[in-house]
């Protein structure tokens, strides 16, 4: 092998690059390589949420007692316990750490999404404050971007805060909308450059300085290098196969090798071989084509072990045609608009099958058992009427007062979304039984008058009115379905990822299928399965796990080697 370095991570998301600047800051010879084209992983087009319990952070109560009773009441499944407990004993560390490198997040106020169990909070999500992507320099535009149906009018970068006032119309709405795009205009020299909002928001701004410390700190990482294979010496892993623009080569690590290059979602082999339900590639809400299970099937070959992998990272998504050309389709994520108020979710039977409102995670859940039992599921409708229509996404199309009904094109009606001046014909167009979806919607209506769901008890917990209407009266997360036209789209079973991958331990060492560690193997992020087993605790609950593990797997590759030099990693080195 022509090149050597201490320790090789496969991926640049949260995962990757927490590990990289861990492992460099303990005084070793990091790369990192990227098989996209620009850096960030799924982790820079994500929402950039971590949950993070037991933090510390502007003066949290929140404890290693009550997070592992909250833990304890969320898991129904076996897992690691050894593993769950060292998540949450050392995220208060590495938030440390990360403030010592200038990265500071910030506790949101989002209950966990299991807010009716024992030991939930509302202070466990944490994200970066909106941060200027030019500080990269001419790695400024490398950064991936967030979809433009994440920005406001497909263009400017807004906040979490931004985002939900916006979306809501919360009091205030028209304000946050002049502040967004006059802090685009105003910014004239980047606008001489390029469309980009210079502004990183959610995933963007953990990821721009998480780069910029790593290129201070004199670490590579190299795009368009994808992993082919791992490369072992006796039963230890001493490097990796990579190619590069065609050309394949090997590269030497001289300690450790980290895998962090996502799971499995966009390779229809695996999930048919690990899902229960059939789901598609195309319904995930990922970067195309970009996390296909490389990791996975390298560790694989030389005997690792998986877990957790019957289940991804649920999140209703729906599908619309691109609007510059017709015959391709985007993806759309659904993930509140399926709780808002005025609507209700239906399977095919016309059954409801869930608390619409409750987190994107557990709609998710309630379609795959739904489909196992009656296999009316996958997809699902969504039904709304003209309030909702007004006020709400959903999915891909936008309120009426953005998105009009006319200027809908016309080859998406009756095939995307649906409409009808009753909902017995909205029904009929729909292939439902008519008296059934009027009898659902005649429900929900009386629901929202008395302010209970008796069938589903949507709108009983403080997650499900978070993001309900607060102008909908007695309960924010039920409103009548009356106002005539009415409408329709399908949900699918989408994801923002997997949940299973590789098995890891309280190190993040990768196992064998006796459960041994695999000598100089580590892995982290959605390359691995969650600590959680197939449980989605609150929002953050991919990226948190996935930069403790990197920071742990590079304590430990640091434990355990001798040549480290720890002063170099307080200065530049040069590239």
């Amino acid at each position: 092998m022509s090149e050597t370095f201490d320790v090789i991570v496969v991926g640049s998301g949260a995962a990757g690059m927490t590990a990289a600047l861990r492992a460099r800051d303990l005084g070793l010879q990091v790369l990192v390589v990227e098989k996209a084209h620009k850096y960030g992983g799924t982790s820079a087009t994500s929402g950039g949420v971590a949950w993070i319990p037991n933090h510390g952070l502007g003066g949290s109560t929140d404890t290693r007692e009550e997070t592992l009773t909250y833990l304890d009441a969320v898991i129904k499944e076996p897992v690691n316990r050894e593993r769950l407990e060292a998540y949450v004993d050392t995220g208060r560390e590495m938030l440390g750490w990360l403030g010592g490198e200038g990265i500071n997040m910030i506790s949101m106020p989002w209950p966990d999404y299991f807010a009716e169990l024992p030991g939930s909070r509302t202070d466990r999500s944490l994200v970066m404050p909106p941060w200027d992507g030019r500080q990269l320099g001419d790695k400024f535009p490398l950064v991936r971007e967030q979809y433009p149906r994440f920005k406001l009018f497909n263009r400017y970068s807004m906040n979490l805060e931004e985002t939900f006032t916006i979306a809501a119309r919360a009091p205030g709405w028209k304000k946050k909308v002049a502040t967004v795009i006059g802090r685009y205009w105003k910014d004239r020299s980047t606008r001489k450059m390029t469309k980009r909002d210079r502004l990183y928001v959610s995933g963007a701004a953990l990821i721009g300085p998480l780069l910029a410390r790593l290129d201070h700190k004199g670490v590579k990482i190299r795009l368009e290098t994808k992993l082919e294979t791992l490369i072992t010496t006796g039963d230890k892993i001493t490097g990796v196969t990579v190619s590069h623009l065609g050309r394949i080569y090997d590269i030497e690590a001289r300690h450790a090798v980290v895998l962090c290059a996502g799971g499995f979602e966009w390779n229809q082999e695996l999930r048919d071989r690990f899902y229960p339900v059939r789901t598609s590639i195309w319904w995930t809400s990922t970067p195309q084509g970009a996390n296909t299970g490389d990791a996975l099937i390298a560790a694989e070959k030389i005997g690792a072990a998986t877990e957790h992998t019957a289940e991804g990272w649920w999140a209703p998504t729906m599908i619309l045609p691109n609007r510059s050309a017709s015959n391709f389709e985007e993806v759309h994520q659904a993930v509140f608009d399926v709780g808002r108020p005025y609507s209700v979710c239906v399977n095919r039977n016309g059954d409801r099958f869930v608390n619409e409102a409750c987190s994107y995670d557990r709609f998710g859940a309630a379609m795959a058992s739904d489909q196992l039992a009656t296999g009316a599921n996958t997809p699902c409708w969504l039904v709304f009427d003209a309030v909702f229509r007004q006020k709400f996404t959903a999915g891909g199309i936008l309120p009426s007062a953005i998105m009009s009904d006319r200027s809908i094109p016309m080859d998406w009606w009756d095939h995307y979304i649906f409409k009808a001046d009753s909902v017995a014909e909205l029904a009929r167009k729909i292939d439902l039984d008519p008296a059934k979806l009027e009898d659902v919607t005649r429900r929900m209506t009386e629901y929202a008058a008395k302010g209970e769901d008796p069938e589903f008890g949507r709108g009983s917990t403080i997650y499900d009115k978070t993001f309900g209407d607060p102008t909908c009266q007695p309960n924010p997360a039920l409103g009548a379905i009356c106002k005539a036209p009415f409408y329709a789209v399908q949900i699918h079973l989408g994801d923002l990822g997997t949940k299973g991958g590789l098995k890891a331990d309280h190190k993040a060492r990768v196992v064998d299928g006796s459960g041994n560690p695999i000598p100089g193997l580590y892995a982290a992020g959605n390359a691995t399965g969650s600590p959680f087993g197939l449980n989605y605790p609150g929002a953050g609950g991919t990226i948190g796990p996935a930069m403790v593990f990197g920071y742990i797997a590079a304590n430990d590759i640091a434990s355990r080697a001798t040549n480290r030099d720890v002063a170099s990693a307080r200065e530049p080195v040069a590239t």
